[in-house]
């Protein structure tokens, strides 16, 4: 069941989820062809802590494999829940940062997909696309809607552009804690899931993926690619229901 935030509550989220608004703009500006993964990494632990936030995939997981960076970084075919490290981007490539803070108890969450340098037209499409699905998912978000009508709104905009949605993965609810419910899929049909109230807070997240939308996981234990090696884009908000409407948190 999900949990509803007060309005103090909810004052709370903003500052974890600004905090992650800010990195995602911070990092996007030092994405370009000779960096490393990992040196976005070190600069988005260093500026969330100096905020007073604690990163929040940093030792999430099982105890045996506990994530171990800031940033999810992945890379082209890597869908979500890359590990940054010495990968160097390379013009033409897209990295999708994926990203959480914890602050005074709450949590935010939000990814974007960023283009190194000069990419192909087929693959701006896909960045364009992904992230107006995410748009037309948020649209839905309101109150006396159901959660799959953000589902089906994400499916049908990126079906319709002949793109597909990865179905193995989703979007959550997410405050007190990381991953709360209920889930958000990226596909399914309307006027069904749980019915959405005020102070309901989503993490938004379509993958789309150019080709199939199967997935499979690496040896790590984390990465997440696409079974055809085609590209993957991904982008997420954290979005609270406030007034009857969609308030995006993490901008």
């Amino acid at each position: 069941m999900a949990r509803t935030k007060s309005a103090r509550e909810l004052d709370r989220m903003r500052e974890s989820c600004r905090i992650v608004g800010e990195v995602l703009r911070l990092v996007g500006q030092q994405v370009r062809a000779g960096v490393t993964t990992g040196e976005l990494d070190a600069a988005a632990e260093q500026f969330i802590r100096v905020r007073g936030g604690v990163p929040a995939f940093k030792g999430y997981g099982s105890a045996d494999n506990p994530f171990p960076a800031t940033l999810c970084t992945s890379v082209n075919e890597e869908v979500v829940h890359g590990i940054p490290g010495r990968r160097v981007l390379n013009d033409g490539d897209i990295v999708s940062i994926d990203v959480g803070v914890l602050k005074d108890g709450w949590y935010g969450d939000a990814a974007k997909t960023f283009a190194v340098g000069t990419v192909n037209a087929e693959t701006q499409r896909l960045l364009r696309v992904t992230e107006e699905s995410l748009e037309r998912g948020i649209e839905v978000m309101l109150a006396g809607n159901r959660v799959h009508d953000i589902s089906s709104a994400v499916q049908v905009h990126v079906e319709g552009a002949g793109f597909s949605v990865v179905r193995d993965l989703c979007g959550h609810g997410v405050g007190k804690e990381l991953h709360e419910e209920p889930s958000v899929p990226n596909f399914g049909k309307k006027g069904t899931g749980a019915a959405l109230v005020d102070g309901m807070t989503l993490a938004i997240e379509p993958m789309v993926n150019a080709g199939g939308w199967q997935v499979r996981v690496l040896d790590d234990g984390w990465t997440v690619v696409t079974k055809d090696g085609k590209p993957s884009a991904h982008f997420e908000h954290t979005v609270a229901l406030v007034n009857g409407r969609p308030e995006i948190l993490t901008l």
